[in-house]
């Protein structure tokens, strides 16, 4: 099923190009200092190529909830995802989204030193210059409100974000977003997903946030339910206005 992505027309900075790229069930919107809608299509294509080949080989990562171990030989997407899963505790596909962000991120990087690629609300960033990154936690009130400060130093990025009260992706939690961020990409995506798991109400957020400090390799988290929020690690939340 496909999710509007309306929150893309929050989006107010006017220095980068701005595109879409959309193959079966990726849907990218994508920032460069040019248009890269051809090279991207074609790094898609070729990352979708790849993991479809792996699964009809190997189904079970497809369809398993936990981590996933896969052989020497698999292709570096399916090794990223795979490590992602065992760090974050979950199956592969929880990193789906961010794999395939990085992964055409990284391809573009050579044709445009600034790239910004969203899939989904899961987003691989490299930057000259400060960025606010907007975060939309459905009803809650803090949705529109506030903003991630990134700084060039700090990237490339992933900025990846779980929710159990808008989109279609599965979380067994019930909060309105969760945030995390990594230098990996695939990582910071299956970890909101693990972290989103863990909310099932506002009283969870300091037990999560804990959990969130043990995991290697994540750089810092946000958690929100309702009129709630929890912050850890090299965050800074700016509020727009």
């Amino acid at each position: 099923m496909y999710a509007p992505r309306f929150y893309r027309r929050w989006i107010k900075d006017s220095d980068l190009v701005s595109f879409n790229v959309v193959v079966k069930q990726t849907d990218l919107y994508i920032r460069a200092q040019r248009n890269l809608k051809d090279k991207a299509l074609k790094s898609v294509l070729k990352h979708r190529t790849t993991l479809e080949t792996y699964i009809e080989h190997h189904p079970l990562f497809l369809s398993t909830l936990e981590p996933y171990q896969c052989e020497v030989e698999a292709p570096a997407i399916v090794k990223e995802m795979s490590w992602a899963s065992q760090v974050a505790g979950t199956g592969p596909i929880a990193a789906i989204a961010g794999a395939i962000a990085e992964a055409v991120g990284r391809d573009l990087l050579p044709f445009s030193p600034e790239v910004i690629v969203e899939n989904g609300g899961d987003i691989f960033l490299k930057t000259v210059k400060k960025r606010l990154v907007g975060i939309y936690a459905g009803e809650s009130p803090f949705t529109g409100k506030i903003a991630l400060q990134v700084k060039p130093k700090e990237t490339p990025l992933g900025i990846c974000t779980s929710s159990a009260t808008i989109g279609h992706s599965l979380s067994l939690g019930s909060a309105d977003a969760v945030v995390a961020l990594s230098p990996s990409t695939s990582l910071a995506d299956a970890i909101a997903t693990a972290i989103g798991n863990m909310v099932k109400s506002m009283d969870d957020i300091p037990r999560a946030i804990e959990k969130a400090q043990s995991i290697e390799g994540l750089q810092g988290i946000v958690i929100i339910k309702g009129d709630k929020i929890g912050i850890w690690g090299k965050v800074k939340i700016l509020p727009l206005g």
